[in-house]
This record gives structure tokens, C-alpha cells and sequence, in this order.
């Protein structure tokens, strides 16, 4: 497509395949230093702004890219289907999981290729890595927030080499997003997926954190929902298609057991926070201080040349 070409970086780019750098927790400061956090932060920020009051099935732009991009996750979602859970003595951590997730080990470059015009092919290895940190761990079976935020890394980088534009904004949330979202909770049912350094009751979440952020921003000056109704079943059933954050509530109802208040604590908190924008902002600080400044969290990222741990550049 040579409508494609006209925003494309010099051909001088060096890509590299990402690796760690964060190894002790003194690193952590490198880390909020870097070029790669601010750029994280800010797409996040972005994002956030882009879906302000915005509901699910608002009419938005749906650019080719963001037509393929939920196309490579139909593949991730139909590989599950291709394998099917096996007869074992536990019952977390399906093994089975390490079959599918092998077929995305081989595969992720080829559809990574599928997104990326031919003219920044040389991206793509560099790109790909990103995607096979995005859907858990082969080894330990199990899938947090750092899996997530490799994801959001992975749109950020498409956003850095001009495949995704300013005006995918919308689409990079509610269309692709949201289909990420869709294959993470079917594999991490399909396959019981442990939750990576869970907090327990403590956390906000076993799984994910950037959908209740996004999805508070969609519900900021709605004219009668308010954060105590989420936690009112009638309100979720009636609202959640067009609400990411009550399509989060959704599942947790539907996975988890009791009370709400007993095993989802932190967010039963939330609920008592009188405004959506006061829930947006907290939850902000709630994601800096819980994922993005952990060790656990943060010793997993990798960086290259897209998201570079080199100090933060002016200009």
C-alpha cells in the first residue's frame, strides 16, 4: 500500500531485539528515567484521553491496520480452540497452554509481518517480541499485568513506526484492546491460568489493571451511572457491552465466588469514590504505584531501540 510510505522513519533506524535491563531493584531508576517510561506513560495517557465519555459502540474510524491487528488476534483466539484443554491431575496451569503458546513462539513474526507494511520489515523482529511477552508465562502457566503492559508496549511501538496513527486512537482501545482482552480471559479459563504476583484480595485484579483505567475514563460525566453502581448487578448487565470497565466487573462475577466485597476488596473501595474522574486519577496513580514501580513487575520489560532505556531525551 504506498499511502503507507509517506509517514515512514528513516530507513537509518536500527532495530534491535529488546532484552532486559532492569536486573536489581536499584535499576528501578533507570527505569522511571528512561526514554521507554515516558513513552509507556504517555501512551497510556494518551489512550486515556482519547476514550474520555466514549462509549463501546461509538462510531469511530476503523483504519486497515487496526483491521488486521484484530485479525492476528482472531488467529491467537482460534489456536485455542485448536487446543483443547488436557486430562491432568491439577487443576490450575493446563499444560496444554505451552502447546498453544509454542505455536505463537514460531508464528509471532509472521503475523507481526501480516500488520507491518514491507517497506519497515526490518521492525518486525524487534516488534514481535513484545506481542510473545503479551500473553503469559509457558513456563509457570500464568499471565499478570506485565504480560498486559507487553502488550500495550507492543501497540505503542506500532504507534512509534507509523503503522498506527493519531487517529486509530479510539480503535487501539475499543476494537483492538478489547479483542486482546476477549482471548486473554478465554485463555486464561480455557487453560486456569495462574495470576502473576497477584495480590490476592489486595490487588485490584488477578489479570489486568489497564481496562478499569481506559474503562472509568469512558463512564467520566455520564449522565446517571456512578462508580457505587458497578457493583449493582442490574446496572453491569444493563451497561457492560458499552463499558469496558463494567465488562471487567462482569468477569470477575462470573469467575469468582462470595461477596463481592470480600474477594475483590480494592475495588469494592473504589466503588465508594463519588466521581469517575476521581476513580480515573487514582487508578492512574494506583497503576504507577503497583505495576510500574515494581520490581517483579518491571524486571521482565525489555527494551531496544522503540522503547529505549537510555535517559529521557528532550525535545
Amino acid at each position: 500500500q504506498p499511502d503507507s510510505s509517506e509517514e515512514a522513519p528513516p530507513a537509518t533506524q536500527n532495530f534491535i531485539i529488546p532484552k532486559k535491563e532492569i536486573h536489581t531493584v536499584p535499576d528501578m531508576g533507570k527505569w522511571k528515567r528512561s526514554q521507554a517510561y515516558a513513552d509507556y506513560i504517555g501512551f497510556i495517557l494518551t489512550l486515556n484521553e482519547g476514550v474520555k465519555g466514549k462509549k463501546l459502540t461509538f462510531e469511530y474510524k476503523v483504519s486497515e491496520a487496526i483491521e488486521k491487528l484484530v485479525a492476528l488476534l482472531n488467529t491467537l483466539d482460534r489456536w485455542i480452540d485448536e487446543t483443547p484443554p488436557v486430562d491432568q491431575p491439577s487443576r490450575f496451569g493446563n499444560k496444554a497452554y505451552r502447546t498453544w503458546y509454542a505455536k505463537l513462539d514460531e508464528e509471532a513474526e509472521n503475523l507481526v509481518a501480516t500488520v507491518v507494511p514491507t517497506h519497515l520489515a526490518a521492525a518486525v523482529p524487534e516488534v514481535a517480541v513484545y506481542l510473545k511477552e503479551s500473553v503469559g508465562n509457558s513456563t509457570r502457566i500464568d499471565y499478570g499485568t506485565g504480560h498486559e503492559a507487553a502488550f500495550a508496549a507492543f501497540l505503542c511501538c506500532l504507534c512509534k513506526i507509523g503503522v498506527l496513527r493519531v487517529d486509530d486512537q479510539i480503535a487501539i482501545v475499543f476494537k483492538v484492546f478489547n479483542r486482546y482482552l476477549e482471548v486473554m480471559r478465554k485463555l486464561q479459563k480455557t487453560y486456569r491460568m495462574e495470576p502473576a504476583g497477584s495480590q490476592g484480595v489486595w490487588g485490584l485484579d488477578d489479570f489486568q489493571f489497564l481496562p478499569f483505567i481506559w474503562g472509568s475514563s469512558q463512564l467520566i460525566d455520564h449522565p446517571y451511572l456512578e462508580p457505587r453502581h458497578f457493583v449493582d448487578e442490574k446496572a453491569v448487565n444493563e451497561n457492560h457491552k458499552d463499558y469496558m470497565f463494567l465488562e471487567c466487573i462482569l468477569f470477575i462475577t462470573e469467575m469468582k465466588t462470595g461477596p463481592f466485597a470480600e474477594h475483590s476488596n480494592q475495588l469494592w473501595n473504589i466503588s465508594a469514590v463519588p466521581s469517575w474522574s476521581k476513580v480515573n486519577q487514582g487508578l492512574i496513580r494506583m497503576y504507577k504505584a503497583e505495576c510500574l514501580e515494581k520490581f517483579p513487575v518491571i524486571q521482565h520489560f525489555k527494551f531496544g531501540s522503540l522503547l529505549p532505556i537510555h535517559p529521557v531525551t528532550s525535545g
